[in-house]
C-alpha cells in the first residue's frame, strides 16, 4: 500500500497479480478499470503479457461498474463517514473489521435479506437460546444474534429474525466515535 501510486508502482502490482504460482489475478481473463492515468500503457502490456485482457470503461460511466461502486457507497456512509481515524493502522483495522460485518453479519437487500457467507454456528440449535449482542467499529454497528442462530420474535423486527440476524446502526450523525488501533 502507498499513498501515492506512480507508474512503477503500478507496473509492479501488474508483475504481482499475474504471477503464475500466486498472483490473485491468476486464472481471470478480464480486468475492468477506469480511465485514471496511474493505468498506464505499461500496466496494461504487463496484464496482457499474463493473458489478463485490460478494458478501459468510458469516461463518466459509474454504471458500468456497479458491483463497485455500491461497495465504496456502503464503506463510506456505514463505515467511514461514522469513524474519525488516525493514520493508515486505523484505517486498515476499520475496514478489516468492516469487511467482516459486511461479510458475515450484515443483511443484503438484494439477496433477499440474507447473508452472505453466515458463520457456521457448533451444537444443536436450542428454542430458549439468549441472545447475544456484539459490538463492532466501537459500536457503530451492532449485531444481536440468538445464540445457534434461532430466531427470536422481537417487535418489529420478527421478519428480519428469519434469517436469524438483525443489525441495528446506530445514528452517530452529526456526533463522530473516535477509533484507534
Amino acid at each position: 500500500m502507498t499513498p501515492y501510486p506512480g507508474h512503477e508502482w503500478m507496473e509492479q502490482q501488474a508483475r504481482n497479480a499475474t504471477m503464475e504460482e500466486w498472483g490473485f489475478l491468476r486464472g481471470c481473463r478480464y480486468l475492468l478499470h477506469d480511465r485514471d492515468t496511474k493505468f498506464c500503457g505499461t500496466f496494461r502490456e504487463l496484464m496482457e503479457s499474463g493473458s489478463i485482457k485490460t478494458i478501459r470503461l468510458p469516461a463518466r460511466s459509474p454504471n458500468l461498474n456497479s458491483f463497485a461502486e455500491r461497495w465504496v457507497r456502503s464503506v463510506k456512509e456505514e463505515c467511514l463517514s461514522r469513524l474519525i481515524l488516525f493514520g493508515e493502522s486505523s484505517l486498515r483495522r476499520a475496514l478489516q473489521q468492516y469487511i467482516v460485518h459486511y461479510h458475515e453479519e450484515r443483511n443484503h437487500q438484494g439477496k433477499e435479506n440474507l447473508i452472505l457467507f453466515p458463520l457456521k454456528r457448533e451444537g444443536a440449535r436450542d428454542r430458549k437460546a439468549a441472545v447475544r449482542c456484539r459490538e463492532r467499529l466501537g459500536g457503530s454497528a451492532e449485531v444481536l444474534r440468538a445464540r445457534g442462530g434461532v430466531g427470536v420474535e422481537v417487535g418489529t423486527a420478527s421478519r428480519v429474525w428469519q434469517s436469524h440476524i438483525y443489525i441495528r446502526m446506530r445514528a452517530v450523525w452529526p456526533k463522530q466515535r473516535v477509533y484507534r488501533a
